[in-house]
């Protein structure tokens, strides 16, 4: 039997009166924000992760204190509650700019799910700015009403948030539970390779590009950390292979980010040519979670 919780959150992902909206916004946002400095830096691509979840942190830990201090602050406590409101909406926009950032590379029953998230948290926005004024114009009881208004509307698009990250998996590197092989493996043979062009081939379960240029071949996890994307279906720009979905940029050699919106490197594959074959092998060492793909008790 499904909990209120994943019913409400089944009602969202299923509502596809909600991409009409969605899709408008998005389309929006990706004019406003094309690839490159700017929408790298909303979406945390010089950190290594996404930034929302680190962002959002300020204006929430802000509106926390302000019930507090509305709670047992007494009157002493009406200035210092007021200026963190003042606080914690400012700081509530930029978040609110990254986690729109990110939201505009989804689609379908996440880009639902995202725009109920950010309609709620320009909701609470909206309240805190109106608590604000209220406080400032000494009108202290509606002021604390708007707020825990406002804390409603931030807990349940936190909640939202919640499942779009750990439920529906949006900001996860895509390839975080795909493990290749520690051995060398054969991929292909070495005369299916044409100079400059990437190839996908399936290596076990992992799907795995790899391509030959000034004849070194190099081997990179064909399915793009970001958003998924079949990254043999990109361009090859200059040492990158480009994302077709999003643009993302990652180094031939190494598979480090060179242009977002990926935040995290593509796994990389040595390669090697042994007598017509291309074999290839994971690099580094294998996290704990990726080692059992197939849930197989063994791996306990």
């Amino acid at each position: 039997m499904s909990t209120l919780p994943d019913t409400i959150a089944d009602s969202i992902e299923d509502a596809a009166f909600l991409d009409p909206p969605a899709n408008a916004a998005t389309n929006l946002l990706h004019r406003l924000l094309p690839a490159g400095r700017l929408k790298d830096l909303l979406s945390g691509t010089p950190l290594g992760h996404p930034a929302h979840p680190m962002l959002v942190t300020f204006p929430i830990g802000t509106w926390l204190s302000v019930s507090f201090l509305d709670v047992v602050g007494g009157r002493q406590s009406r200035a210092t509650a007021r200026r963190l409101v003042a606080m914690g909406t400012v700081a509530a926009v930029p978040a609110a700019l990254t986690g729109a950032s990110d939201w505009s590379d989804t689609m379908g029953a996440e880009r639902r799910v995202g725009l109920v998230h950010a309609a709620a948290n320009w909701a609470a926005i909206g309240l805190y700015a109106s608590s604000w004024n209220a406080r400032r114009k000494g009108r202290h009881a509606k002021g604390v009403g708007l707020a825990v208004l406002g804390a409603a509307a931030v807990g349940f698009s936190g909640w939202l948030g919640g499942h779009l990250s750990y439920s529906i998996g949006v900001g996860v590197d895509t390839t975080a539970f795909m493990t290749g092989p520690t051995e060398w493996t054969d991929a292909l043979a070495e005369s299916d390779l044409v100079d400059g062009r990437p190839v996908n081939v399936m290596v076990g379960v992992v799907p795995v590009l790899v391509m030959r240029r000034d004849g070194q071949v190099f081997a990179l996890s064909d399915r793009c950390t970001h958003r998924g994307g079949p990254l043999h279906e990109g361009d090859v720009v200059g040492d990158c292979i480009q994302c077709p979905w999003h643009s993302s940029r990652f180094n031939i050699h190494d598979g480090r980010v060179v242009r977002g919106p990926a935040t995290r490197p593509q796994p990389r594959f040595e390669a090697r040519i042994q007598d017509g074959r291309v074999q290839v092998r994971q690099v580094g060492e294998q996290h704990a979670l990726r080692t059992n793909p197939v849930a197989s008790s063994e791996a306990r």
